[in-house]
């Protein structure tokens, strides 16, 4: 089984098994989360259920495995000529999921 699944304004396409970093929902190491918005469902034998937008009754759950930050990132902003530049940093924070069944 497949599914698509739709959390913090990105998609994934996950299989049981999969470990997906998702952006970061609360939660602890080893509590269980479930998506509801699953926007396609796949058994991988070339039938699927496309939802509009999303598939009723069908859910993704996962375990969290861990909460960790990505790598920084540096935003620099410089006008020309203007002596204007503000230099500031960025690290996103992510939650790694491992999925465990697809419903649907």
């Amino acid at each position: 089984m497949q599914a698509v699944i739709r959390t913090g304004n990105r998609q994934y396409l996950v299989k049981p098994g999969d470990v997906v970093d998702i952006e970061k929902i609360v939660g602890s190491p080893g509590d269980l989360v479930g998506f509801a918005d699953v926007l396609l469902v796949s058994n991988g034998e070339g039938e699927a259920k496309v939802g509009a937008p999303v598939v009723e009754g069908a859910e993704v759950k996962g375990e969290i495995i861990s909460q960790k930050k990505g790598d920084k990132i540096t935003v620099f902003k410089f006008k020309r000529r203007k002596g204007y530049r503000r230099k500031a940093g960025h690290r996103q924070q992510y939650t790694s999921v491992r999925i465990t069944d697809i419903r649907g």
